[in-house]
C-alpha cells in the first residue's frame, strides 16, 4: 500500500445480511463526527443504497470497494485513493464475514479486510444465546488466524445480566472484547 497505508481503519463486519452492520456503522460514522473526528466510509460490494446512507453518515462520499469487479489490486488502491490520514476509515462488509463467491470465502469481507490490513469488529446477533457466542467468535478466530478481530458488538442483548454472561464468555474463551 502507499502512503495511505498508515490511516486508522475499520472494517464491520457480521455473521450474515442482517446482522446489524450498517446500524453500526452509520452509528460510530455519526458519533465520531459528532465528537469532531473526521471520517470516511466504504462498503465492500457493489452496493449502491448502503453506500448512500454511508455518505450521509459521513458527511463525506462512501466509495465501493469490490474485489470481485475492481480485483484486488483495484479495491486497495482506490482504499488508499479516498482514505484519509486522521480521523478513521470506516469499511461496511456485505454478507457474512468469510461469505465470498466459492467454498474458500474469495472476495469475502474477510479477505477485503486481510487486503487493507484493517482490523475487524464483528457484530453478533445474540438473540437467545449466551456461551454459545463464544463458540461462534472463537470459530471464526480460528478458521482464518491471519484475520485480526479486533473486537465483537452485541447486538439483540435481552437485558444487562444476558450481556454481562455474553460478554464474560467471549473475552475469556477467545481475547476478543
Amino acid at each position: 500500500m502507499n502512503a495511505a497505508s498508515n490511516a486508522p481503519r475499520l472494517v464491520i463486519a457480521g455473521l450474515a445480511g442482517d446482522s446489524g452492520k450498517s446500524v453500526v456503522s452509520m452509528a460510530l460514522l455519526r458519533a465520531l463526527r459528532e465528537a469532531g473526528t473526521e471520517v470516511r466510509a466504504f462498503k465492500k460490494g457493489p452496493d449502491y443504497i448502503d453506500t448512500a446512507w454511508l455518505s450521509w453518515a459521513s458527511g463525506a462520499p462512501a466509495r465501493n470497494l469490490d474485489t470481485w469487479l475492481m480485483g484486488f489490486p483495484g479495491a486497495v488502491q482506490s482504499f488508499c485513493t479516498h482514505a484519509i490520514g486522521g480521523g478513521l476509515n470506516l469499511v461496511e462488509g456485505n454478507r457474512g464475514l468469510f461469505d465470498g463467491v466459492d467454498v474458500a470465502g474469495t472476495h469475502s469481507t474477510a479477505e477485503l479486510a486481510k487486503a487493507i490490513q484493517a482490523p475487524v469488529l464483528l457484530v453478533l446477533n445474540v438473540t437467545k444465546m449466551t456461551r454459545t457466542a463464544a463458540a461462534v467468535v472463537l470459530g471464526c478466530k480460528q478458521l482464518d488466524p491471519d484475520l485480526r478481530i479486533g473486537g465483537v458488538v452485541l447486538n439483540h442483548v435481552a437485558s444487562k445480566r444476558h450481556e454481562m454472561v455474553v460478554r464474560d464468555a467471549i473475552e475469556r474463551v477467545c481475547g476478543i472484547p
